[in-house]
C-alpha cells in the first residue's frame, strides 16, 4: 500500500505517524520486531533515507529499539512513550496555534472548556463504530 502523503508535514514525521497509530491500535505490539527499513519503505513508497529518518525519530523518543543483527523491535512501554510525544508535539506545536486562533476570535478558556465538555457528550452519545476522532 503507498501511502497517500500530505504537503504539509515532513513525510518521515508522516510515517512516524503511521507506526504511532499502529502501535496505539494494537497491529504492532510491544515487544515484537517492527518492518525493515527496507520493507518499510517498499511499503510505503519512500526511500530508504526516508524510513531511516522516521525510525531515529522513534529510536530517539524511547519507541522503538534496534537490536544488532535482528532488527527493530517496540520498546515495553512504547504505547506510553507514543503518548508521551504526542502530547509533547501537541503543547509544542498545536496548542499555540490553537491558543493565538482563541487570542484572534476572542473565546475565553471558558468558551473553550464548555465546547470541550459538548464534544465529550456528543462523542460519547456515539456509537463507538461511529465516532472516528
Amino acid at each position: 500500500m503507498a501511502m497517500e502523503f500530505k504537503s504539509d508535514r515532513p513525510i518521515y514525521r508522516q510515517i512516524v505517524d503511521y507506526c504511532f497509530v499502529c502501535i496505539l491500535s494494537g497491529a504492532w505490539r510491544e515487544g515484537e520486531r517492527v518492518r525493515s527499513v527496507r520493507e518499510m519503505s517498499v511499503e510505503m513508497s519512500v526511500n530508504t533515507h526516508t524510513v531511516l529518518k522516521a525510525y531515529d525519530f522513534l529510536q530517539a523518543h524511547g519507541i522503538i529499539e534496534a537490536r544488532r543483527g535482528m532488527g527493530y523491535f517496540l520498546c515495553e512501554d512504547a504505547r506510553r512513550q507514543v503518548n508521551r510525544t504526542r502530547k509533547e508535539d501537541f503543547f509544542n506545536n498545536s496548542a499555540p496555534e490553537l491558543f493565538a486562533q482563541m487570542d484572534l476570535l476572542g473565546i475565553t478558556e471558558e468558551d473553550l472548556v464548555r465546547a470541550y465538555r459538548e464534544y465529550k457528550c456528543a462523542k460519547q452519545a456515539l456509537p463507538s463504530s461511529e465516532y472516528q476522532p
